[in-house]
């Protein structure tokens, strides 16, 4: 599939593209699903429910390829008549704790948020480049690029998303590789609720519907932009993150003594 060119939309470059988007049973995932299928493209979904896999499939009419993400490549690309064009790497893992979380958690998160990724590209990688083209969507979080208080392995892990989409995009894409990084803050999803008290001070008073975050993203494939910022307030705060390191974290310190004391006073810069 192609880049984008002036005038062109996201629409007119996914349509009949081969696009598969995992942890699509639901939330995220299945908003991006229906937005693919709806602009003409010939979509797999995959989750590692079934019975949710097969249920998004056939409400838009795609192919259901259920099973863990990082071993799907292959089965994947046999259903779409053997080329994926635009791989989804959204499943994920909500794992809050904090450093003392067990070690089972910190290898969960990575192996789902990272090594999934890692494990799809490598699979996709060899395709894409002998022809010259192919699209990597890394569904990654604003926490990757900032943080989120009482979520060491999460956020730590999405910082790892973040890092290896940043990779691939700068290593290859002057051998036709298109990679976006989509980053929002809150989205109404199953891990917000999730994400428990701090979900609800930090990410709830702005949180988004999954649509919202499909259409930043044909807005990015249109564009051939890396990073996708379904909420345009979290540049700033990644520039306030860069320019001054100090006072970003002595804010963020603020925010996480606001959530242990369970008061909700404004926070200067937040997040």
């Amino acid at each position: 599939m192609g880049a984008g060119t002036s005038g062109s939309t996201g629409a007119d470059v996914v349509r009949g593209a081969g696009v598969v988007v995992t942890g699509a049973g639901g939330g995220i995932g299945a908003a991006l699903a229906r937005r693919f299928a709806a602009e003409g493209a010939r979509v797999v979904v995959n989750d590692l429910d079934p019975v949710r896999t097969k249920a998004v499939a056939e409400e838009i009419g795609a192919l259901a390829v259920p099973g863990d993400a990082s071993a799907v490549v292959d089965e994947a690309r046999e259903a779409l008549g053997g080329t994926v064009d635009i791989w989804c790497a959204n499943a994920g893992l909500s794992s809050p704790g904090d450093a003392f979380a067990d070690e089972d958690v910190w290898a969960a998160a990575w192996d789902v948020n990272v090594m999934a990724h890692v494990r799809a590209a490598r699979a996709l990688l060899p395709e894409w480049l002998e022809r010259g083209s192919g699209r990597f969507v890394s569904t990654v979080s604003a926490a990757g690029l900032l943080t989120m208080i009482g979520a060491a392995p999460y956020s730590v892990s999405k910082h790892g998303a973040y890092a290896f989409a940043e990779w691939l995009s700068l290593t290859y894409r002057h051998r036709g590789l298109k990679v976006h990084a989509i980053c929002p803050q809150g989205v109404r999803t199953d891990m917000l609720t999730s994400a428990g008290s701090a979900g609800e001070l930090v990410l709830a008073p702005t949180a988004i519907e999954p649509e919202a975050v499909a259409d930043a993203l044909l807005d990015a494939v249109a564009a051939d932009r890396f990073l996708v910022l379904p909420h345009p307030e979290v540049a700033g705060y990644y520039r306030n993150r860069a320019a001054d390191p100090e006072r970003w974290l002595s804010t963020m310190n603020h925010l996480q003594q606001a959530w242990e004391t369970g008061t909700r006073q404004p926070v200067d810069g937040h997040p």
